[in-house]
């Protein structure tokens, strides 16, 4: 009973919860703490939510340890949206940001939250994906006080984050950037999606958390494979070993979710191949069909590689004939192509420019 908490000596408390949980609960709350949070709850765009409130994510509900209360700045309807989270290192490579920005990009075009951690690396590139995605959104889960944004260096990303999306916190205002608050930050990730996508991961990287947690809780979990020489790639391919699902395209993703997803996203089923959130067929062109046009805003190196496509297969040592540019750029270059929807990868390794069909 809770009044038998209430009654314990303080010894007996510090010796369960600590010195700190003793003196909060023996001490009743901080006049000074309790007066910042009502100030900074009642700024516009800010809220709180207990687990009493109709708006608390139903996926933190199902999970074993839910935060009773949970600091929030942006929109509280999207932490019951379909979503996917995506983590990954800290010190990614740019091929690796390039990537997970693609891949982010791509499934929030198709109706997904994307939901991560505000880090450098992994973390900021799949919310900078999801924000490009026209109405796509994403939530950021942060380790500290929702009035402290770490690192500072995304702190341009997260304002545009709170006015787009949302960012959430367990822990009360003024709590420091301290190393145990984020394992605990990653069962939020977890608890609130679908699934776990890891784009890099070191055999020691904090995201090989978020994958074991989201697994715990019932979760999917995907992991990206890379090179067998990066150390970048050794934790996606010890999750990949553990039962993880490989992913190469947006559309393996979609191909796992689809049970748990129904009809809530319009997602109709598609072929294996179609990897595109455009939904144009990959097919080879026939005469007087056109090419599907070039994303707006796409790199310039990416739209030399997609010009230089042209009307036919090309191996990769043809693009990188036709482009100057190495076998690695090429692919980082291909892999947005495909999840843009305009080149697909053919049977025998090559890639074709996509063409629209004369029913589109």
């Amino acid at each position: 009973m809770p009044e038998n908490v209430f009654a314990q000596p303080r010894a007996n408390l510090a010796s369960v919860a600590g010195a700190d949980a003793a003196n909060a609960v023996l001490g009743g709350p901080d006049p000074a703490a309790l007066d910042a949070a009502l100030a900074w709850a009642g700024e516009a765009g800010n809220g709180v939510l207990t687990l009493a409130d109709a708006a608390y994510p139903q996926g933190l509900l199902e999970t074993a340890d839910p935060p009773p209360v949970l600091y929030i700045k942006g929109d509280p309807a999207l932490l019951n949206r379909p979503a996917l989270a995506m983590v990954g290192s800290r010190n990614a490579s740019a091929q690796g940001e390039i990537d997970a920005e693609a891949f982010a990009r791509s499934l929030a075009a198709s109706g997904l939250l994307i939901v991560s951690g505000l880090a450098l690396g992994i973390d900021a590139a799949a919310h900078r994906g999801a924000l490009s995605a026209g109405d796509g959104s994403t939530v950021a889960v942060i380790g500290t006080g929702m009035d402290r944004i770490y690192p500072a260096r995304n702190a341009g990303l997260a304002r545009e984050i709170a006015v787009r999306g949302a960012i959430i916190s367990e822990f009360p205002l003024g709590t420091p950037p301290m190393p145990h608050n984020f394992p605990r930050r990653n069962r939020l990730i977890a608890g609130l999606s679908l699934g776990v996508l890891v784009v890099e991961a070191a055999l020691d990287s904090g995201s090989l958390i978020t994958a074991r947690l989201a697994a715990e809780a019932g979760r999917e979990v995907f992991a990206i494979p890379g090179s067998i020489h990066s150390p970048l790639a050794r934790g996606c391919h010890r999750l990949i070993r553990q039962g993880a699902k490989l992913v190469e395209t947006a559309e393996d993703v979609f191909e796992e979710l689809r049970g748990r997803l129904g009809g809530g996203l319009g997602l109709s089923p598609r072929p294996a191949m179609a990897a595109n959130p455009r939904h144009i067929k990959p097919r080879a062109p026939r005469t007087g069909t056109p090419p599907a046009p070039a994303p707006a805003n796409l790199a310039p190196e990416a739209a030399r590689v997609l010009e230089a496509l042209g009307n036919k297969t090309c191996d990769i040592d043809s693009l990188a004939l036709a482009t100057g540019l190495s076998v690695d750029a090429l692919y980082a270059h291909l892999l947005t192509l495909e999840l843009e929807g305009v080149a697909a990868r053919q049977p025998g390794g090559g890639f074709l420019r996509l063409h629209i069909s004369r029913g589109s």
